[in-house]
C-alpha cells in the first residue's frame, strides 16, 4: 500500500510517519534522501538518526531513488522515504540538465506497481506560499506539487500534518 504524507516545514509529518512505521510488524527500511552538504543539515540528518530504532534499515537514496524501491521488494515490509522534496532538489540541482524529469518518470513508472509492503513517502508542501521571484525557486514549488499530485492519484491514503495533528485527506483513515 502506498501513502502520501504531507505537512510544512517542522509539522511533524517525519514523527508521525516514524510513529506508523512502529506499529509495523515486519521489516522496516528507512529511506533517507538528504545529503550533509552543511552542519545545518548534519544535525537535522544526525536528529532524525537518533529517533529511529536500530534494527530499522537504512538506505541512503539522494538520487536513484525508483531505483532504491524497486530493490526493497519485501512482501512484508514498510518503507519509509523521507523526504521526497529533498530528493527533488537533488535532483534539479544535479549537472545533468534532465536528471529531474527521469528521476520522476522512473518513481511514477514503479509506483505503477508499487513494491510488495507499505510504502510511505514523506515530503514538504510548499506550495502555499508566495510565488517565488528567482526560477529555479518557482520550478522546484511547480515540480513539487506535480510531483505531489502525480503521488496522491496512485495513493491509497494521503495524509495531512499540521502542529503534529495527521488528518486523512484519502483513504481509509486509521492509522
Amino acid at each position: 500500500m502506498l501513502e502520501l504524507i504531507l505537512g510544512g516545514a517542522r509539522s511533524g509529518k517525519s514523527a508521525f510517519a516514524e510513529r506508523l512505521a512502529l506499529d509495523h510488524e515486519g521489516v522496516v527500511t528507512y529511506v533517507a534522501t538528504a545529503r550533509a552538504l552543511d552542519e545545518e543539515m548534519r544535525e537535522r540528518i544526525e536528529t532524525h538518526r537518533a529517533r529511529r530504532p536500530a534494527h530499522w534499515r537504512l538506505q541512503e537514496s539522494p538520487l536513484a531513488l525508483a531505483e532504491t524501491l524497486s530493490q526493497l521488494d519485501e512482501p512484508n515490509g514498510l518503507i519509509l522515504v523521507d523526504c521526497l522534496t529533498l530528493w527533488l532538489t537533488n535532483a534539479l540541482l544535479a549537472e545533468e540538465a534532465e536528471a529531474w524529469e527521469s528521476e520522476l518518470l522512473r518513481l511514477l513508472e514503479l509506483l505503477e506497481s508499487p513494491p510488495a509492503g507499505r510504502i510511505l513517502l514523506v515530503s514538504n508542501e510548499v506550495g502555499q506560499g508566495i510565488t517565488p521571484l528567482e526560477p529555479l525557486s518557482r520550478r522546484f514549488v511547480d515540480e513539487a506539487g506535480r510531483l505531489h499530485q502525480a503521488l496522491a492519484a496512485r495513493a491509497s491514503r494521503v495524509w495531512w500534518v499540521t502542529a503534529g495533528l495527521p488528518q486523512c485527506l484519502k483513504g481509509a483513515c486509521s492509522s
